[in-house]
């Protein structure tokens, strides 16, 4: 048993011996590869230190190769424009093609982007052909000018605006073929190169060139209706006030809205939309300049004829900011030009409110005699034909009058003064006050000036109250016919001037009057109730004459006598005097009732108490009441 585990222990130690050998043998082999490896370790630091430089030049020398490749292609592209210059020159020299400029114009964008190249590189072996390519695109520029020059010189030709108006057509506008070769060329003229090339940095040759040859066509075609309008507005009979239309300026004004619309349809269709503006302002500038000196020259005719030609100030304004608002709708131009054109026209039409109140008080104050007869002056007609001519302006005069401000048209101001001259009133910021009621304002008191200066010269001229009663009564009939037979009617109706027109009425009657007061003071008696009875009636409470007479005294009698006498002497000579008067058939008329209605009664009462005094014979009582009545009812 022993024996058999000592031998077990023997074969343990025995394999681990072997182990413990073969532990040894690894150990060694471990230190062998660790030296290797270490060897190996310095050997390829060895190696790396010998391989950088060599790497570092090959990366080195490949950047190079890149770099030297790309000198060579820019060199072949510098040199390529000078090797192509001579294709480029051939093009540029024979000139555009009216037919087809696209070769041309692609030829002077290669040039121009030769240039930049060029240019940038800075070599002094392309300093020649710079200056030759400088040369070809100068020349190139020049042509495409005269080329655009060539193409606006076939529509130049004046129109007659008369022609397309009567018949309504459209104003005529460039070929769309045309407009689209302008195009072409303007996109290469607008350039900053081609600005360059020309020595033109302020603006673009071709916008000046259209503006010089459009210009002068669209004042060419204009002309004729300028030189229209001074002699037709000038060609009237003396002292006659202007008819609405009769003058050539509308026509004028239509014709520049409608040839302006077509020149921006034309400009629409040739210059980019950043130029449109620029563009139709320079193009429309001379016309505009042509059309304000013939404002200013129709101003000084209105002037000198104000009170005739005021309505051709009016009748402008309304053209003129129509036209012109319509165009600044259309276009977004040339709102300012139209506005300095007319502002001339307009300071004569806001003076002219203030210089017609002065002319109404100055004619009137300048007259050396009144009708002796009472009847109507012209001037009263001229002033009311006036005002009727007035309301058909009422929208031009909406915007004058609410310039000046309600009431500020009693003070004259001179012609020539500006608004700035002068302080505006109180009255001139009263908002509430519309353009109709202004305008109706304006009339009343021109009116109210016409009455109140014929009045007084009435009371200077006029011998007799009755005749200056009269002169007045049938001025304000007239002016109350004209107001109820035309649109004025329709403007004061809002107003009390029916009450200021009745006021003068019955001032200028009650002036009359006055005279028959005379008659009728013959027709008072008097009496003495405390002293004399109740006079006798009759069965039907009718005065008995004869029993009145009976009761009078010698001198009563006497007094009556006078009294029909007096009455008699009176009433015929009113009578006569009334019938001779010149009178309004509506004054006439209501004349005679008023008298009547003075004279009757007391003549009635009169006559019913005394007419007994001559027993009938007629030598006092010349009149009985039927007689009389007649008589009254022949005044009207």
């Amino acid at each position: 048993m022993l024996k058999a585990r000592n031998a077990d222990h023997a074969e343990e130690r025995a394999e681990v011996e072997v182990l413990f050998a073969e532990a040894a043998k690894l150990d060694t082999i471990s230190r062998k590869i660790k030296a290797s490896s270490a060897r190996l370790g310095d050997r390829g630091q060895l190696s790396k230190h010998a391989v950088e430089p060599v790497y570092s030049n090959t990366r080195g020398l490949q950047t190079m190769n890149g770099n030297i490749d790309k000198i060579l292609d820019a060199i072949d592209k510098m040199l390529g424009p000078s090797e192509d210059k001579a294709r480029e020159e051939r093009i540029i020299r024979a000139g555009p093609d009216p037919k087809g400029i696209t070769d041309y114009l692609a030829s002077l964008k290669r040039i121009d982007r030769a240039l930049s190249q060029m240019s940038s590189a800075n070599l002094r072996v392309n300093q020649q052909a710079i200056g030759d390519f400088n040369e070809l695109l100068s020349e190139g520029s020049s042509h495409l000018q005269a080329l655009y020059r060539s193409i606006l010189d076939d529509e130049l030709q004046p129109v007659e605006p008369l022609n397309y108006l009567v018949k309504k057509k459209p104003f005529p506008v460039l070929e769309q073929e045309k407009a689209s070769k302008l195009g072409l060329i303007d996109s290469f003229l607008s350039s900053s190169t081609a600005r360059n090339a020309l020595h033109s940095s302020r603006e673009s040759p071709s916008i000046r060139i259209y503006a010089e040859l459009r210009g002068g066509y669209l004042s060419g075609s204009l002309h004729n209706l300028s030189t229209a309008s001074i002699s037709t507005s000038k060609r009237k009979v003396s002292g006659e006030i202007y008819r609405q239309g009769t003058s050539g300026v509308g026509t004028y004004a239509q014709a520049i809205e409608s040839s302006f619309s077509a020149e921006f349809n034309n400009i629409s269709a040739v210059f980019g939309r950043e130029n449109w503006g620029f563009a139709f302002d320079a193009t429309c500038r001379k016309a505009l300049a042509e059309f304000a000196k013939t404002l200013r020259e129709l101003n000084m005719h209105i002037k000198a004829n104000l009170a005739t030609d005021c309505f051709l100030a009016y009748e402008i304004v309304e053209i003129v900011t129509n036209v012109g608002y319509r165009l600044d709708q259309q276009t977004g131009q040339l709102k300012l030009p139209f506005a300095d054109a007319l502002k001339p026209i307009q300071e004569t039409a806001r003076s002219s409110l203030a210089e017609l109140l002065e002319d109404v008080r100055r004619r009137v104050s300048s007259m050396q005699s009144l009708p002796l007869d009472g009847s109507v002056i012209p001037f009263t007609t001229e002033v009311m034909t006036r005002m009727q001519t007035m309301i058909t302006y009422a929208q031009s005069l909406a915007s004058v009058m609410a310039s000046l401000g309600d009431g500020n048209w009693q003070s004259v101001a001179p012609l020539h003064s500006t608004s700035s001259t002068s302080l505006p009133s109180l009255r001139s910021f009263d908002v509430g006050v519309d353009s109709s009621q202004l305008l109706a304002r304006y009339i009343m008191d021109t009116i109210e000036t016409l009455l109140t200066s014929l009045d007084a010269k009435a009371r200077m001229l006029l011998k007799t109250k009755s005749v200056a009663g009269v002169f007045m009564a049938n001025n304000v009939a007239l002016i109350d016919r004209m107001i109820r037979s035309s649109d004025l009617s329709s403007v004061l109706a809002a107003g009390n001037a029916s009450a200021k027109i009745e006021s003068w009425r019955k001032k200028g009657m009650s002036a009359y009057l006055e005279c028959w007061r005379e008659p009728c003071s013959a027709l008072m008696d008097v009496q003495y109730i405390n002293r004399s009875p109740r006079p006798p009636s009759g069965n039907n409470g009718v005065v008995d004459s004869t029993a009145m007479i009976k009761q009078l005294g010698s001198k009563d009698k006497d007094s009556i006598k006078e009294k029909f006498k007096n009455f008699n002497t009176s009433f015929d000579e009113l009578s006569s005097k009334h019938k001779a008067m010149q009178m309004e058939r509506e004054v006439r008329s209501q004349l005679a009732r008023e008298v009547q209605a003075m004279i009757e009664p007391l003549y009635a009462r009169f006559w019913d108490r005394y007419h007994e005094i001559d027993k009938g014979k007629g030598k006092y009582v010349k009149y009985d009441k039927g007689s009389l009545s007649a008589q009254l009812a022949g005044l009207g």
